[in-house]
């Protein structure tokens, strides 16, 4: 991280105790309290402590990250955790991308969101490729505004039908390079071993612990 001069400062370090999850998604929250479980941390949901989902008003994965980790920082008085993560098409420009959860509507039916994904690709025409990237970015903000993010991605290729029902969101359409199963199908521990939010996770773990 940099000053306004352009010079480094150290990044800060989190400490074992509280810290919020800057999420209502049930999914995501169970699978960062997973990945935070070894050092100490104790997670509690931006939902059970009845925090407002914000505005995802950014035009990229960090900003949306920063803006919803920094409201729950200030709202809550403790660390917050937030991560803005989705799936990218190649062949749809990077749809949804940052519209990944707008995709499945009101309701969150990432059913319809992996129809709606597939259907798009499907009228490209045949020859059309498969590739896709899930991104996550992650924004850990303390309650005086400081903050710090991390990026992490993952290749693969869009899969139909869905297959597996042990992830969430575009999981079950999603098999990443390297692998004959979807993240859908794939157990947690070998998932969080490789993922998007694994890479992002790594860098940050690398920072603050």
């Amino acid at each position: 991280m940099s000053d306004e001069f352009g010079q480094e400062q150290a990044i800060r370090k989190l400490g074992p105790g509280k810290l919020v999850i800057a999420s209502h998604n049930p999914g995501k929250v169970r699978e960062i309290g997973e990945l935070l479980a070894r050092f100490g941390i104790e997670t509690v949901s931006a939902a059970e402590l009845d925090l407002p989902e914000p505005d995802e008003t950014g035009t990229t994965f960090i900003a949306n990250a920063e803006l919803k980790a920094m409201q729950a920082a200030d709202l809550s008085g403790l660390p917050a955790l937030a991560d803005d993560s989705g799936l990218c098409v190649e062949a749809l420009n990077g749809d949804p991308g940052i519209f990944s959860a707008r995709w499945a509507g009101e309701d969150k039916d990432f059913g319809l969101a992996m129809q709606l994904v597939w259907d798009a690709i499907e009228a490209k025409g045949p020859d059309v490729g498969h590739d896709a990237h899930f991104v996550c970015a992650l924004a850990l903000a303390w309650p005086d505004g400081h903050v710090e993010v991390f990026e992490g991605r993952v290749d693969g290729t869009i899969s139909w039908p869905p297959r597996g029902t042990k992830g969430f969101g575009y999981d079950a359409i999603f098999q990443p390079n390297g692998h004959t199963v979807s993240f859908g199908e794939m157990e947690p521990e070998q998932k969080h071993a490789m993922s998007h939010r694994a890479d992002a996770f790594a860098q940050m773990v690398a920072a603050v612990f």
